[in-house]
């Protein structure tokens, strides 16, 4: 839980029309106009660290094939897959 210290104010500028939309869903849902903008800032952020995050993964991937070839085919990738929840799962692939 954040403390009053740690929580800080900031203004965003809205057009009359989001503003009136968000009132309008806020009370739909029995909610402040400020609670869900709070919640859709933080689920944006979420989504957008993930997909920053596997941006930079998939950088970090493409760097260690150009330095040392290795790789595993999508054939045996999918073999991998399609063995998941089965008895006989198999083991990942490594990298040749």
């Amino acid at each position: 839980m954040q403390t009053q210290a740690e929580v800080k104010p900031m203004s965003i500028k809205l057009s009359g029309d989001e503003r009136e939309r968000l009132k309008k869903l806020a009370s739909a849902r029995k909610r402040t106009p400020h609670w869900l903008a709070k919640e859709a800032i933080s689920q944006f952020l979420d989504r957008a660290e993930a997909q920053e995050k596997f941006r930079q993964e998939s950088i970090a991937s493409w760097q260690s094939y150009q330095r040392t070839g290795e790789s595993i085919s999508g054939e045996k990738i999918m073999t991998w897959l399609d063995s998941w929840g089965d008895e006989d799962e198999t083991e990942a692939p490594e990298c040749r």
